[in-house]
């Protein structure tokens, strides 16, 4: 549904995107994540042939973003940073209108209507102005208008941001149910939880670089490293060595709990259980170390600025 083979994008002498390859598959969620200025936004505007990209391709639902420029723009629906929302005119009007652009019939408008304003909580404010809406409620009224057309493709910049609690999980759920209906999703987004929960690909953009690439476990395992283990015991340990079996590596121990790293829990774990009680210690909790996207996040970001520090001295990596 999406495909970019070295998609850049130069304004004069400065690189906004560079080289960025990425693939989107129907039923499929990209999260795009990176700081502000990173390429991002630039991105999405190419995917959706607003800006032209200086090299590289790109296809978005079967089209090629330069040559086939209008059936790619009917393909998407978009979210973005700034809306754009008419203030002036009551949210059905607003909605009929651009139904009215993407040539939908009267009909398919109306039905179109009722049912994004019934699925965002906005049924009951169809005749109330733009410019009285809260933040969240404009949030959700942009939502419904990228999805107004069903478009096959999704490009959402920052889709709960500004929202409560109760309206960002009713945006998540409808991106739930929006992949489940096999379209291809772009989410750019500052909100880790989020992308974790969202996205079955992960990528990380810094400077206009794809900086890592995959999916939330593959990123962990390759930035991470192996999984962590907490043991906890049910007497303290002391000072007392500990004998740990062949494949697990202690990395920390308290007063009454060790961790250690394996790469195969499978057959490490177990044998670390009974090497643990055979030594006298009880064992009250075997349980994998919780760590997030923000930890990997955070981990690409260093690794990136290192790189860069060592490229400019002239160092070798």
């Amino acid at each position: 549904m999406i495909l970019t083979e070295e998609l850049s994008k130069r304004f004069d002498s400065f690189t906004a995107v560079e080289r960025v390859s990425l693939q989107v598959g129907r039923g499929q969620v990209l999260a795009l994540l990176g700081p502000n200025g990173a390429g991002k936004t630039t991105t999405v505007r190419m995917l959706s042939s607003v800006l032209r990209p200086t090299s590289g391709r790109a296809q978005v639902a079967g089209y090629d973003v330069l040559t086939q420029s209008e059936q790619v723009r009917a393909s998407v629906g978009v979210l973005t940073e700034n809306h754009g929302l008419y203030h002036r005119m009551p949210a059905g009007e607003y909605l009929d209108f651009f139904g009215q652009i993407y040539s939908l019939s009267a009909e398919r408008r109306k039905q179109r209507i009722h049912s994004l304003l019934e699925q965002f909580g906005l049924e009951q404010d169809i005749r109330r102005s733009v410019g009285e809406f809260s933040k969240g409620m404009r949030q959700k009224l942009a939502l419904a208008r990228a999805l107004l057309h069903d478009p096959p493709v999704l490009l959402l910049d920052e889709p709960t941001s500004a929202m409560d609690p109760e309206s960002a999980r009713l945006v998540r759920n409808a991106i739930h149910t929006l992949r489940s209906e096999e379209r291809a999703i772009v989410i750019c987004t500052h909100n880790l939880a989020e992308a974790e929960e969202l996205a079955d690909q992960i990528a990380i953009i810094r400077q206009g670089r794809i900086i890592a690439q995959g999916t939330a476990a593959q990123l962990k395992e390759r930035l991470l490293g192996p999984p962590e283990f907490e043991v906890r015991l049910a007497v303290s340990l002391d000072s007392a060595a500990l004998r740990l079996p062949i494949g697990a590596v202690l990395t920390m121990r308290g007063d009454d709990w060790i961790r250690f790293k394996t790469l195969e829990p499978r057959w490490v774990n177990p044998a670390v259980t009974q090497a643990l009680v055979e030594q006298g210690f009880p064992v009250v909790t075997l349980q994998e170390t919780p760590r997030n996207l923000e930890q990997v996040y955070l981990q690409a970001m260093s690794a990136a600025s290192v790189n860069t520090a060592q490229t400019a001295s002239g160092e070798v990596i």
